[in-house]
Parts: C-alpha cells; sequence; structure tokens
C-alpha cells in the first residue's frame, strides 16, 4: 500500500481537505470557501463555517480518494501563517483524525506548501517562488537550507489589496476575477504605452514592495471620474510590473534560473503573461501548477507533511500549537538535504 497522508487546509477563507501520496499523486483535493455577505473576511465567522464544514470536505475528500480512514499513514495542517481562529479549527481537526487513528500530525507552513506542491507536479527544481495570495506576497528562494524570503509587501498581501480596490469599485468578494475580467475588456491587448493607462504610483524599495499607497490613490481616481475598467487595467499594470520587478532582482541575486507561481493570485492570466514574457527574456523557465493547486488547499499541506515526516520530522501533538505568525524562514528544510 502507498504511504498516504491527509493535508487539512484552514488559514483563511477556505477550509480544504486533501489526500496525497508519496509520490506527489493527488488523489483528491476537496475545499470550500467562506464568502462574506459584505466586506472582507470576519476571522470568527470564517472559523465558524470551516468548524461546520470540515468534517464533510474531511469525508469528500477521503471518497474521492477512494480510501477509507483507517488507510491513512499521516494527518498534516496547516499550522501558520494565517487568522487565528482559522488555523485553531483545522488544527483541532486534525488532531481528533490523528489520535483516534494512533498515527502521526505534523503541522505545516502554509507558504512553503505552495512552493513544494509547485515542486512537486511541475517540472520545476530550485525555483524562485512568486507567492501571491490574499494574505502573502513574497518571493522565496531556497539557499542554505532554509527558505529565505528575498522580498515581501511591507503592508497588504496583493490578494488583500485587490479584494480591497473591487470593493471600492463596487465588485463582491473576491474580486481577483471580476478585475482581471474588467481590465481584459477595457485594454483589448494593449500595453500600458499604447493609451489608456492611469498613472498610479508604483512603490518598489530595494527588494521589498508596498501597496497602500496605490490604494489610496486609486480610490482617489474613482472619486475623480476614471472608469473602472481602465483603473482596473492601470491597476493591473501596475502592480503585477512591480510583482515581477522584485521576482526578477532575486533570480539573478540567488541565481536561479527557474520561477514558479504560486498563491490564489497565480490564477491571473495577465501576471503568468508578464512572468513568463520576465523568464523568456532572462533565459530561464516558468511553471505554474494546475488552478486548485494554486489556491489555499489541503493537498499541498499533505504534500509538505509528507516530505517533512519522510525526512525525520516528528511533531509531539503537544507541540502542534498554531503559529499565527509563522515565518518561512523559520522553517529548517530538512527534506533538501
Amino acid at each position: 500500500m502507498p504511504v498516504l497522508c491527509l493535508g487539512i487546509e484552514g488559514t483563511a477563507h477556505t477550509v480544504g481537505a486533501g489526500v496525497v501520496d508519496e509520490r506527489c499523486r493527488v488523489l483528491s483535493n476537496e475545499m470550500e470557501t467562506y464568502a462574506p455577505a459584505e466586506g472582507g473576511i470576519h476571522p470568527r465567522e470564517a472559523a465558524n463555517h470551516h468548524a461546520e464544514r470540515v468534517l464533510p470536505v474531511i469525508e469528500s475528500a477521503m471518497g474521492k480518494a477512494g480510501v477509507s480512514l483507517s488507510d491513512l499513514d499521516l494527518v498534516s495542517f496547516s499550522q501558520g501563517p494565517g487568522l487565528g481562529p482559522c488555523l485553531r479549527t483545522a488544527a483541532t481537526a486534525a488532531r481528533a483524525l490523528a489520535a483516534s487513528l494512533k498515527i502521526p500530525i505534523i503541522g505545516v507552513n502554509h507558504c512553503i506548501a505552495h512552493l513544494e506542491i509547485g515542486r512537486g507536479t511541475t517540472p520545476a527544481k530550485d525555483p524562485v517562488l512568486l507567492y501571491v495570495s490574499g494574505g502573502n506576497t513574497q518571493v522565496i528562494a531556497y539557499t542554505g537550507g532554509r527558505y529565505r524570503i528575498f522580498g515581501e509587501t511591507l503592508d497588504i498581501g496583493v490578494g488583500n489589496l485587490l479584494d480591497k480596490f473591487g470593493r471600492g469599485m463596487g465588485v463582491p468578494f473576491p474580486a481577483g476575477p471580476r478585475i482581471e475580467r474588467e481590465a481584459a475588456a477595457f485594454s483589448g491587448g494593449r500595453v500600458p504605452g499604447a493609451g489608456g493607462y492611469i498613472a498610479l504610483p508604483y512603490s518598489v524599495k530595494g527588494m521589498d514592495i508596498a501597496f497602500s499607497g496605490i490604494l489610496t490613490a486609486a480610490e482617489v481616481k474613482k472619486r475623480e471620474g476614471a472608469a473602472v475598467g481602465a483603473l482596473c487595467f492601470s491597476m493591473q499594470e501596475t502592480v503585477f510590473a512591480m510583482l515581477v520587478e522584485v521576482t526578477e532582482r532575486a533570480m539573478a541575486h540567488a541565481e536561479k534560473d527557474e520561477v514558479l507561481l504560486g498563491g490564489g493570485v497565480a490564477a491571473n492570466a495577465r501576471l503568468r503573461q508578464m512572468l513568463e514574457r520576465m523568464a523568456q527574456d532572462r533565459g530561464a523557465r516558468m511553471f505554474v501548477p494546475e488552478k486548485r493547486l494554486c489556491i489555499d488547499n489541503g493537498a499541498m499541506i499533505a504534500w509538505l507533511g509528507l516530505l517533512m515526516h519522510r525526512s525525520g520530522t516528528r511533531m509531539p501533538i503537544e507541540n502542534s500549537q498554531i503559529r499565527q505568525r509563522f515565518r518561512t524562514d523559520e522553517v529548517e528544510v530538512t527534506w533538501r538535504n
């Protein structure tokens, strides 16, 4: 029988469960998303949603994988970073399963899970990861036995930026897909120099980026009468250019010739296009996992749990507390030695 791990994700708006084997074959990857009636994510309401739906999601994942709980060898969960109430819900479910089944439990770093599922399911071997999600925006690469953060947002994540911007434009949560459609409809394939672009603050600070200024500027432009389509187009072009710039700088510094895109915003076709063009110009290769492995999901949590367990990591259940501010570079990467 193959070694099987059930991964439980619960860092923010998504509760997910996935079953993965030791060859990184994703046998199932089920998820449900909390969608607020208005505004952004309310942590307690999201946690209540996860508490109600985590068991049905796990049951669905086991059914899709065609295995029973007794077939599992390991349970892993998203230990952090994330929203405390949501993390605690996922961790509690994982502890209950591990204790009842008498199998090991491992808490994993959510950000590194995005990178490792990309390495496990694409040809990427040693990439720079551009990690773009609601709560996180980081440029990560492996060096010196750890995943190092070469650049990151100084304020809000790019997904959070797009959702806040979308609310100002009257776009419901999640705003990213609608903003992408509005931008594509407005641009008709044009690039910023071809007209229609509204100048917005370009805030790159060395290897880091900041988004709050561009959000404020866009809101001012909207009040001044700028068209929604033009603002969506300009927002994407500016923000994505910032992201690609710091990613290219990290590739040069770390001497990497591969770039991997991960996180929910990785679904955006324009961001993929811009990153692919940068990689081609550098003689590098760009990789993106399939969409359901880019967004927050249980399969990536399961795969990182398997990697860690296989390399000798063990976690007594009493040490499985959540870590809301779990930094990527705090993890000793034993599985790549």
